[in-house]
């Protein structure tokens, strides 16, 4: 299919580096069909493919090379066309890809040199990818990508990308901000409530055909008066705290580096922590609502958890999965410091068999909340992630400014302070 034609004008988000052979080819087919008179004069300006007449001026947009890594679907996605993050519904984007002449590859394979990933990223100009399925893009292999321009993640969360290598190489980096905003901090609360309700080993006692209300009662709580705090008031820890009012707990406590305006933490009836450590000794429940960064590496590690009241839970959602240190965790849950903890983010997913989060259990034989990474991709925040990662295609396709929340790492600059700007 031909590339789009367009009117004469500027084009600054397309490469520089000339036509290629199957471009060229397009080109001399659309001149040879062409029905008002030949344009005789043809050149690359600007990133685009120029055709001149004495009668006329035609701006050509070149094929360009769009990677996509995601999750295999199989059986699920052939059944339900919204789960259109998977390799087989492709965020439903190739129609509007191939209608601009731009080739799209779709692959799950991200893992290792012979991966589908390493191989098509030394020559992709733009990448897709996902916080559920991430393609690790590395500094080394960012350097090996001399023609990418454009990262963008269909979903919020970019950590699987070295923003700093970014930055250097004026790599562009996007993310569908909010996508998932809703679906995570319902996740969460789900999440809090599965631990203080000890609502896994009660489901289990039930299938395996046993009856005993006091093994699971003596390990389940209300949230009401209970003082609950989150580690991190963005988008997703002040919806948290929203959610959360309706249980009447005690105290509702946040900690986060900008203070939220008087206004925000009353109609939250939250109150600001300056101090993490702080924190976690006042709350029975805690919940990590940050983003991966260089201050929140490795945060929740056995120095930070000695602070944690004893017995108490730990439900983290959202970019997480290395800001708790595995071992660390695993080890409370299993003396009993900490009654339980919960989340969906891993680190490396898919997680390896032997992780210590899948096998984790406290004294009582309860107190694992954890699941496979999908809270951000439900059916509602697929479809807002889908059209978000074309809307921000669509733009750079056609040299429009992109919506600045979108942006984490500009041309050689960081735009956001999410991942702790540096």
């Amino acid at each position: 299919m031909p590339p789009s034609i367009k009117g004469s004008g500027p084009f600054p988000s397309i490469s520089s580096t000339p036509p290629s052979s199957s471009t060229q080819q397009l080109l001399s087919s659309l001149l040879l069909s062409s029905p008002s008179p030949p344009l005789v004069h043809n050149r690359y300006e600007g990133g685009a493919v120029v055709l001149r007449s004495a009668e006329r001026t035609v701006l050509m947009q070149p094929c360009l090379k769009v990677l996509a890594v995601l999750y295999n679907g199989f059986k699920a996605a052939k059944a339900e066309p919204r789960l259109l993050g998977t390799v087989e519904n492709e965020l439903g984007l190739r129609s509007f890809l191939e209608s601009r002449g731009h080739e799209y590859i779709v692959t799950s394979s991200k893992d290792g040199p012979n991966s589908d990933f390493q191989k098509h990223i030394e020559d992709a100009d733009i990448l897709i990818t996902t916080p559920f399925h991430p393609g690790y893009l590395t500094r080394d292999l960012i350097n090996k990508a001399k023609n990418l321009k454009l990262c963008v993640t269909a979903g919020v969360g970019s950590d699987h990308i070295d923003l700093n290598a970014a930055v250097d190489n004026k790599l562009q980096v996007l993310e569908v901000t909010g996508s998932n905003v809703v679906s995570v901090a319902e996740q969460v609360l789900m999440s809090m409530l599965v631990l203080v309700r000890n609502f896994v080993p009660a489901n289990e006692m039930v299938r395996r055909g046993d009856w005993n209300v006091a093994d699971i009662a003596q390990n389940a709580f209300d949230l009401e008066g209970k003082t609950i705090g989150t580690i991190g008031a963005g988008r997703i820890g002040q919806r948290v705290l929203a959610r959360l009012q309706p249980f009447n707990p005690k105290e509702l406590l946040y900690y986060d580096y900008n203070t939220l305006t008087p206004e925000t933490e009353k109609a939250l009836t939250a109150r600001r922590v300056g101090d993490v450590k702080d924190l976690v000794s006042q709350c029975d429940v805690v919940t990590i609502n940050a983003p991966l960064h260089e201050g929140t590496r490795g945060l929740i590690n056995k120095e930070m958890l000695s602070h944690f009241k004893p017995v108490r839970l730990l439900a983290r959602q959202h970019r997480a999965r290395a800001i708790c240190e595995a071992e660390d965790v695993a080890a409370a849950v299993k003396s009993g410091h900490l009654r339980g903890y919960a989340g969906d983010v891993w680190n490396v997913q898919p997680a390896p068999k032997d992780h210590p989060w899948r096998s984790m259990l406290n004294p009582l034989g309860g107190g694992n909340g954890m699941t496979p990474h999908y809270s951000g991709t439900t059916l509602d925040a697929q479809i807002r992630y889908a059209k978000g990662t074309q809307d921000i295609l669509e733009n750079f396709f056609d040299g429009k400014p992109q919506e600045p929340a979108n942006v984490i790492v500009g041309v050689g600059k960081y735009e956001s302070k999410a991942y702790g700007q540096r």
